[in-house]
């Protein structure tokens, strides 16, 4: 949907959902991926998958060409986490990673298991898993643009915006 795109990855807990609404409420055009894009399926071949795995959150790779393919917007950013952004990632201009620490990781994610008990961190064995991502990264796009996402919420987008526009 922009002419430039961008992608805002990172793991569980780092504030990509946070990120995407802060930039809605600037009056930027962001796609809250894990909402709009988002299914369970087989990362390599896309079909349907029952039940929720983390390697199995995938987005659907049509509907990512078809918006990036239309330039109604000056600037998209598509904010989420996907196992199959290999086969996308280079429609992007450019790649925000967003990183915190285990602690922050951790606390944010029981922030919103607070609110949400069936929210994805709120199960001990979903809990490992993050862990896992966090420390080995796996599944994060490499080469990233890396976003300290323990800052307050407008320094994170500011650093974003700014990123964007000097790429």
């Amino acid at each position: 949907m922009g002419i430039r795109n961008y992608l805002i990855e990172g793991v569980s807990g780092t504030g990509k959902t946070t990120v995407c609404n802060e930039l809605q409420r600037r009056g930027y055009h962001a796609i809250n991926g894990d909402r709009e894009l988002a299914y369970q399926g087989d990362p390599e071949t896309g079909t349907p998958r029952d039940g929720f795995k983390h390697e199995h959150h995938i987005w659907h790779v049509d509907k990512v060409k078809a918006l990036v393919a239309n330039q109604d917007e000056a600037v998209t950013f598509f904010c989420g986490g996907s196992r199959n952004f290999p086969e996308f990632i280079d429609l992007f201009d450019s790649v925000f990673v967003l990183e915190v620490d285990l602690e922050t990781c951790l606390r944010r994610i029981d922030e919103r298991v607070a609110l949400d008990p069936t929210d994805w961190g709120g199960r001990i064995e979903e809990r490992e898993i993050i862990r896992r991502l966090h420390q080995t990264k796996v599944g994060i796009p490499k080469n990233g643009i890396i976003i300290d996402a323990t800052a307050p919420i407008e320094h994170v987008v500011d650093e974003i915006v700014h990123g964007h526009s000097a790429i």
